[in-house]
């Protein structure tokens, strides 16, 4: 069984969203890296790239397979997690604690679009 974080906004490809005033911190889901296995890279933006919901922003690599990074958000990177550059494997120890990216969010009404912990649960049919 997966672990979902109450508080947190889900997209349906998997990645999560926890906001914290402005700021978004975007990564993937439990499930996801349950699904993708070993993660052995990290395909990250730059400081100040612009993302846009639903569009790639990075991609998660594993053993098994290589997946694309869909922003939850739009908005404006303002920090990468760079220990995951030398440690991806991070993510399978705890996606929630090893954010992704750091987005200062352009639009909070997106948030709407996500789903809830409880929505997510039934999504991955836990």
């Amino acid at each position: 069984m997966s672990k979902i974080v109450e508080g947190l906004y889900y997209s349906e490809s998997h990645e999560y969203v926890k906001v914290e005033g402005n700021v978004g911190f975007i990564g993937i889901t439990d499930y996801a890296q349950h699904e993708l296995g070993n993660v052995v890279y990290v395909d990250m933006p730059e400081v100040d790239d612009e993302v846009s919901q639903g569009e790639e922003f990075g991609a998660v690599e594993s053993v098994k397979a290589a997946s694309d990074l869909m922003s939850p958000v739009s908005g404006t990177v303002v920090e990468v997690n760079e220990a995951l550059e030398d440690e991806p494997g991070l993510i399978n120890k705890d996606a929630f604690e090893n954010w992704i990216i750091k987005v200062e969010i352009s639009d909070a009404s997106e948030l709407d679009n996500l789903m809830t912990a409880e929505a997510y649960k039934a999504f991955i049919g836990e």
